[in-house]
């Protein structure tokens, strides 16, 4: 099998419930949707993606596998048992050949998804974030689910159940501002079952 990849690259998971874990991040390329300020047909609204995810090359598993090997910061192979699986929407490409593959040498694997499309059961932890309609995200349980505020935007009413629920302030231009900040802040007063999650990489700089 053989799969489009934009990245894979060492970092920290500066989101969600997962923040300040090591994991590799293996970025597919694609996106069925087209996040933006304006909502329309493939876009929620209220923010603009920030992510370049269309270029990339074709890998095989094996040439995945070696570069995620090649990531690690001291000598000899990378020891990080977590590989994120982002995107653009990376649910598009995974399958039981991928999952298998890199389950069976003891990688645990995490996958974003913007809700739109099926997501493979047998991933490990599924992140959701969605950019469709409530009626129309498509999983159904999930183990965290994210959502982007900006400073005139309410609590969210999600369809999917979650063990963890998260917003964040909407950045612009890649910096998050302060009205955003404190909206998401009242929210998560008001409604205690949900939780801050400030996306570190806007604050530090990581990748």
């Amino acid at each position: 099998m053989k799969y489009k990849i934009n990245d894979i690259f060492y970092s920290i998971q500066c989101e969600g419930h997962n923040t300040g874990v090591p994991m590799v991040f293996v970025r597919f390329s694609g996106c069925n949707m087209r996040c933006d300020i304006s909502p329309g047909p493939r876009s929620p609204g209220g923010f603009k993606c920030d992510t370049e995810f269309e270029s990339g090359r074709v890998m095989t598993l094996d040439e995945i596998s070696r570069a995620i090997l090649k990531t690690s910061y001291n000598p000899g192979p990378c020891s990080c048992r977590w590989i994120l699986l982002t995107g653009g929407e990376p649910a598009l490409q995974v399958d039981d050949e991928f999952i298998n593959y890199f389950q069976s040498k003891r990688y645990k694997l995490a996958i974003e998804t913007n809700g739109s499309v099926p997501v493979n059961e047998k991933i490990d932890w599924i992140t959701l974030s969605p950019k469709v309609a409530e009626h129309a995200v498509v999983p159904k349980k999930v183990n965290e689910v994210k959502y982007v505020r900006s400073a005139y935007q309410s609590i969210p009413n999600p369809a999917v159940k979650a063990d963890h629920y998260f917003i964040s302030p909407a950045s612009v231009g890649g910096e998050l501002t302060k009205e955003n900040i404190k909206r998401c802040e009242e929210l998560v007063k008001e409604h205690t079952s949900w939780r801050l999650s400030l996306q570190a990489q806007h604050l530090t700089g990581m990748e």
